[in-house]
């Protein structure tokens, strides 16, 4: 019997600690919200450049791969910085190889 009372109390003590958690959770951990100190300045595009623009612009390309190497910069854009240089570096000696 007492064994039953004790797996009771411990399943509603459970109960309570769990709601009061979600209760009290935004209080412990509040919401970040944006300071409103005046006009928001332009942010950057989280957009990652693609490929066809490094294609465009291999001297940028070439910054972007050294600085991805010396592990400065990270995320897509040094996929495709890398892949446009190295397209671009293949195209140069394949016309090299044939002699244009």
């Amino acid at each position: 019997m007492t064994q039953g009372k004790t797996l009771i109390i411990v399943l509603v003590t459970l109960l309570i600690g769990f709601g009061a958690g979600f209760v009290v959770r935004p209080v412990i951990v509040p919401i970040s919200q944006p300071a409103a100190l005046g006009p928001v300045p332009a942010a950057p595009s989280a957009e990652a450049r693609g490929r066809q623009y490094f294609a465009a612009h291999l001297d940028e390309a070439r910054q972007v791969a050294m600085r991805c190497a010396a592990g400065t910069a990270r995320g897509d854009e040094c996929g495709n910085a890398e892949q446009a240089v190295i397209e671009a570096d293949g195209q140069e000696r394949f016309k090299r190889f044939m002699g244009n």
